[in-house]
């Protein structure tokens, strides 16, 4: 009796666990949307620096590598810069058109983890009322069922065995 009510509560557990899914990805989706935004002012603004002296992005980062020192440090920055822009940008851009259905189940293209730590300080669970929240609930709750279910019979097993006589 005690183990099918862990069962259910571990259903109830998973129902409200992945009811949120949706919404944190549309949280993390907007707040990855921000990080973009600001990061192409800067890769805009140093390209246009350095087409201002007629150089290329690259000739502009080796310029300032050469010259080592504090202009050395920057043009690794900035190499991270870019390429942090980059991979958030092509991840913005399979995230976005994505219906919230979608996108919950692509959780494994939301690993920036400044932007997901942001977008889960943010984060309030809500009552699902979307489809898509009633759908994930719907998931988490067999979830949870199959995985205490499992659990519930591999205790009962081993208790079996005690009892059983040899």
């Amino acid at each position: 009796m005690i183990l099918r009510a862990v069962t259910v509560v571990g259903g109830l557990a998973g129902a409200v666990a992945f009811s949120q899914l949706p919404e944190y990805s549309q949280q993390y989706t907007q707040r990855l949307a921000g990080a973009v935004d600001e990061l192409s002012r800067v890769v805009e603004r140093f390209d246009a620096d350095a087409g201002a002296l007629g150089l290329t992005r690259q000739e502009a980062l080796a310029d300032m590598a050469r010259a080592g020192g504090m202009a050395g440090a920057r043009a690794e920055s900035m190499r991270q810069v870019f390429t942090r822009y980059r991979k958030l940008s092509y991840d913005l851009n399979v995230l976005r058109p994505e219906a919230p259905a979608r996108r919950a189940a692509m959780i494994w293209r939301m690993t920036d983890r400044e932007v997901a730590h942001k977008a889960w300080q943010d984060f309030r669970p809500a009552v699902p009322v979307t489809m898509d929240g009633v759908g994930f609930g719907l998931a988490g709750f067999l979830a949870g069922l199959c995985v205490f279910g499992s659990l519930r019979a591999i205790l009962r097993r081993a208790v079996l065995r005690r009892r059983a006589p040899a």
